[in-house]
């Protein structure tokens, strides 16, 4: 799939502002004894300044406490501690970290009762509220009224300031491969006051369209209250309209009975700077899927159709984690992917890679895989841990049962 040369134009301008790097990273393992790493998340959890790492595992919710700049490398210095734990029969499965009432500390939700075949009585969510010392167990609150399901789970800053926490399932309720009863995208507005165990979560649907999703991502430059969702029917845009009423965009939509694609797995937005201009989605087709896709989105965030899409790869295996950032602090996004792998296939058994885009006048990119054999790459984030002003990756591994930080050291001009 190749752009127009003037698409191709626009989305090397949006990548890099004519730029090429060798990214280099120091490793380190936070944790090598996890049974799954669903989901993370990074917020300050204690209030000290610094981002922390949180997990969602298979039965556990735990924190690893980032140990401060001087620290931040050595993993002997991170300690674990447990949020809380066997909330529900099945696993856990997402998890939510945000400040959402200004005192410095993180809110915590987390999604649990995970079982995808079972779409009538699944599901699970819980605020946690916490002790006076947070290393010690969270008091959970279990929601009374959920969807089947629940996958994934983020806080969204509303228009009014306040926040609330969107909850996005696998599937419509009594939904059977992709078919049957859309899926209830879910915004929950948190009680007054915040931390009552018996105050009421109120909800209300942002989208009742689409029958199977699996990931999400929220408008970086809109005005209004935004959301990309990926999933079996494509990308849609979800935007809250002046009245109140949510709107599904369906930008870059496939019907149910589509022939030839397979949907879309992950989905994250570059915005775009100053320097670089228009942003573009990244993406992972299709679900669990093997190609990695970049579509130039413009100013208006607007994605167009599938055919305006730039291949990078397809030999992803059961890619699963997907962001954007300016890891090189070259003043434009760079892509980093991870995939869960199979041990039969030859693309690396396992790994994460980052995307680089080039300095030529044809907007081609360059790979650079960080960890071939060592990530069974369940989920990703991007954050500074180590406090030198760069992004560092986070990852969490299925198969490799391991948490691990990569620390962006610094990136050579290309030959």
């Amino acid at each position: 799939m190749k752009l127009p040369a003037i698409l191709s134009a626009l989305l090397l301008a949006a990548c890099t502002g004519a730029f090429a790097a060798d990214p280099h990273f120091t490793a380190i393992a936070l944790d090598e004894h996890i049974q799954i790493g669903y989901g993370l998340a990074i917020a300050d959890v204690d209030g000290d300044g610094h981002p922390d790492v949180i997990l969602a595992d298979k039965r556990q919710f735990v924190w690893y406490r980032n140990p401060g700049p001087a620290q931040a490398r050595d993993p002997a210095a991170w300690h674990k501690y447990v949020l809380a734990e066997n909330l529900t029969p099945e696993d856990n499965v997402c998890i939510a970290a945000q400040d959402i009432d200004g005192d410095g500390k993180c809110e915590i939700a987390v999604g649990a009762g995970w079982n995808p075949s079972d779409t009538e009585h699944s599901g699970a969510i819980f605020y946690l509220i916490p002790p006076a010392d947070r290393t010690q167990p969270w008091a959970p609150v279990r929601f009374p009224e959920v969807e089947p399901t629940t996958h994934r789970m983020r806080w969204l800053r509303l228009s009014d300031g306040t926040w609330g926490l969107v909850v996005v399932p696998l599937h419509g309720r009594g939904n059977k491969k992709g078919e049957g009863t859309p899926v209830n995208v879910l915004l929950y507005h948190p009680p007054t006051p915040l931390n009552d165990p018996k105050g009421e979560w109120r909800s209300e649907v942002v989208d009742h369209s689409l029958h199977m999703t699996h990931n999400f991502d929220f408008l970086q430059n809109d005005r209004t209250e935004g959301v990309f969702i990926g999933g079996h029917e494509g990308m849609h845009r979800l935007r809250r309209e002046k009245g109140g009423a949510w709107e599904n965009l369906a930008v870059n939509a496939l019907s149910n009975d589509h022939v030839g694609r397979e949907g879309i797995g992950e989905i994250r937005q570059s915005v775009g700077t100053k320097a670089s201009k228009g942003g573009y989605l990244a993406t992972i087709e299709p679900m669990h899927g093997n190609r990695l896709m970049v579509y130039p989105a413009g100013d208006k965030i607007d994605a167009p159709p599938y055919d305006q899409g730039t291949l990078l790869t397809d030999r992803l295996v059961e890619g699963h984690a997907l962001r954007v950032g300016d890891l090189l602090g070259v003043g434009a996004d760079q892509i980093v992917v991870g995939w869960r792998g199979k041990t039969t296939e030859p693309y690396g058994t396992v790994g994460v890679a980052i995307w680089v885009a080039s300095d030529s006048a044809s907007g081609s990119w360059r790979e650079t895989v960080i960890d071939p054999d060592g990530m069974a790459c369940e989920d990703l984030q991007l954050a500074d841990l180590d406090g030198d002003g760069k992004l560092d990756i986070i990852a969490s591994g299925r198969r490799t049962h391991n948490v691990k930080v990569y620390f962006t050291d610094r990136a050579t001009s290309a030959p």
